[in-house]
C-alpha cells in the first residue's frame, strides 16, 4: 500500500553545474521572545549526520521532509526575533503553512511552574525552548523503531543509510547529501538484505513494513490528540508506549507524554530529581507528577541539565548483524 503521499520516481543526483530552479516560497514571522531553533528543532534531528536535517554554520536549519503534497525542503533562520523561511518543492507551501506549530506557536511554556531546584536553574537558562509540533508521523515513527533497543549510533547509521539509498534528493539548493525519506511504497521494496546490510534486524524491518502498509491511517493520527494518537499506532504490533511517546512528542508537540520504557531515562530523571539512579519507570513518573501535564518538558529540562549519574557499567556494545 503506497500510503498518504504521492510517489515519485527516484531523482537524479545533483550536480554542482546544474542550473537553478525555481524561486522558494518565503514566509516571516516574529517568534516569542528568546525562541531557541536549535533547542526547539534539535529533536528531529537523528545525529550529526542525518540526511533529512541539518544545521548549517551560519545558524540556518535545513530540513527535507515528505509532506502529503509531496517533497519539500525548508530552510529557517532567525534574527532580531524574526524567522525568515524559504522552501523549494511541491511540499513548500505546506511546509510555510505549518511554519508557526514547527517552531513551537502552539506550545506554551508558561504552564510549567518548576517546583525543584534544579528544574528552576535550567528553565531560568533555557528559556529558549519550546516543543516543535511537525504535523507528519512517518518521519518521525520510521526512525523511532529504528532506534528499538539499540544504540544510538546503530540506530543514527541505519537511518542515514537507508535514507540516502533509498530517498531522493532534497528539493532546491539544499547542503550536499540531504535527501528527502523514502515515500511508504519505497520503504515497502527493500530488500531484506539491504535492511542486513544497514544493522536492522528482522523485527524492527517487518515493524517498519507494517506500519507503511497502512501509512495513511498512521498519518491520520497527525489530526487526532495525543493520547489517541498513540492509541491508534500502538495497534500496531512492533509499536509499543516507548515509540509512540517519541513519536507524538514530535508530531504534536504534546508537553506531557513522557518516554517510558527507555534503558536510560528513569535512571536520569531518578538521579536528577531525587539522587537515584536505579529509578524505574514507576519512580520516574511519581518523581515527575508534580508535572503532570508538562511531564515530557520536565524530562526535557532535565535532559538539558546534563545531570546524569556517573557511568558504573561499559557501554553497550553496538551488534553488527551485516557480519552474521
Amino acid at each position: 500500500m503506497a500510503g498518504r503521499f504521492p510517489q515519485r520516481p527516484t531523482a537524479p543526483a545533483r550536480t554542482a553545474g546544474r542550473t537553478p530552479g525555481p524561486p522558494p516560497r518565503t514566509r516571516s514571522l516574529p517568534l516569542p521572545p528568546g525562541t531557541d531553533l536549535g533547542l526547539t528543532l534539535g529533536p528531529l534531528r537523528r545525529g550529526p549526520a542525518d540526511p533529512a536535517h541539518r544545521a548549517a554554520r551560519d545558524g540556518s536549519f535545513w530540513r527535507a521532509c515528505r509532506t502529503p503534497e509531496g517533497p519539500g525542503t525548508l530552510r529557517v533562520t532567525a534574527r532580531d526575533g524574526v524567522a525568515e523561511a524559504q522552501a523549494w518543492g511541491e511540499g513548500a507551501a505546506w511546509l510555510l503553512d505549518r511554519l508557526p506549530a514547527l517552531l513551537g506557536a502552539e506550545d506554551d511554556p508558561a504552564a510549567f511552574t518548576p517546583r525543584h531546584k534544579l528544574l528552576a536553574a535550567v528553565h531560568r537558562r533555557r528559556p529558549g525552548l519550546r516543543l516543535v509540533r511537525t504535523g507528519l508521523v512517518l518521519e518521525s515513527l520510521i526512525p523511532s523503531i529504528l532506534e528499538q533497543k539499540v544504540t544510538t549510533d546503530e540506530a543514527y547509521r541505519a537511518w542515514r543509510l537507508l535514507v540516502r539509498k533509498y530517498g531522493e534528493p532534497a528539493p532546491g539548493p539544499a547542503p550536499e547529501g540531504m535527501h528527502v525519506m523514502p515515500d511508504a511504497r519505497a520503504w515497502s521494496l527493500i530488500p531484506s538484505w539491504e535492511w542486513h546490510r544497514a544493522g536492522v534486524d528482522d523485527k524492527r524491518a517487518a515493524t517498519v513494513l507494517r506500519v507503511c502498509r497502512v501509512a495513511r491511517r498512521m498519518e491520520e493520527a497527525a489530526d487526532m490528540d495525543p493520547a489517541g494518537a498513540r492509541g491508534r499506532l500502538e495497534l500496531i504490533p512492533g509499536v509499543g508506549p516507548w515509540t509512540s511517546a517519541e513519536v507524538v512528542q514530535r508530531s504534536h508537540g504534546a508537553p506531557d507524554e513522557v518516554t517510558t520504557g527507555d534503558y536510560h531515562l528513569p535512571g536520569i530523571v531518578g538521579w536528577a530529581l531525587a539522587g537515584d539512579r536505579t529509578a524505574d519507570d514507576a519512580a520516574m513518573l511519581d518523581l515527575l507528577a508534580p508535572y503532570e501535564g508538562q511531564r515530557h518538558r520536565a524530562a526535557r529540562l532535565i535532559l538539558l541539565s546534563g545531570r546524569i549519574p556517573p557511568r558504573r557499567a561499559p557501554r553497550m556494545t553496538p551488534g553488527n548483524i551485516a557480519a552474521l
